[in-house]
């Protein structure tokens, strides 16, 4: 159990740095114990994001996907940002039709995570999709996502695969495995 603590308060927060993306702000602020520090962090919004894993026969789908951080391609799971007005589910299962090519029947949260928090308010929920059908919705990928479909019963194999090493997809494998597990269907 947690102790509760007062959160500092702020005195001051200024934009310091913008891009067609993000507003860096720095925010200075004041300890409980008297100490003062100037922190940086993206701008926070409300929006939120959806990862998906989708599980067809026996099988997660993952998709490769460029990512110009790393300048390489990465094995993971489909997502995207909740657009204006839509569910997690809606946008789990739009996202899905366009990354992956399927929608899903059925859809179930298996948690929210954060990333960075100290400098990011972003939060992405992670959704299981099952009784998948064909669909495919165009996106705003700009080339095909190749797919991979890994079996259920070696889930932790995926530890192993190089290209997939984010840790919101490592966090959505162990999520997914642990309700797989409660479920019955496969073991640890």
């Amino acid at each position: 159990m947690t102790r509760q603590l007062q959160k500092p308060k702020i005195l001051n927060v200024e934009a310091v740095a913008r891009s067609r993306l993000f507003t860096v702000e720095a925010v200075d602020l004041a300890f409980s114990n008297g100490a003062r520090r100037v922190y940086e962090r993206m701008k926070p919004t409300d929006r939120e994001a959806v990862m998906i894993v989708p599980i067809i026969d026996d099988h997660i789908i993952l998709i490769q996907e460029y990512a110009v951080g790393l300048e390489c391609y990465e094995l993971g799971f489909p997502k995207g940002l909740i657009d204006p007005g839509e569910t997690p589910f809606e946008a789990a299962n739009r996202e899905l039709k366009e990354e992956a090519g399927f929608g899903a029947e059925t859809l179930e949260t298996l948690g929210k995570l954060t990333l960075a928090p100290s400098y990011f308010s972003s939060k992405m929920n992670i959704v299981v999709a099952e009784k998948l059908y064909e669909e495919k919705l165009e996106g705003d990928e700009p080339e095909p996502l190749p797919q991979l479909r890994w079996p259920l019963d070696n889930l932790l194999g995926l530890l192993q695969e190089p290209d997939f090493c984010e840790a919101r997809n490592v966090s959505a494998l162990f999520l997914v495995r642990e309700w797989l597990v409660k479920q019955g269907r496969i073991r640890y």
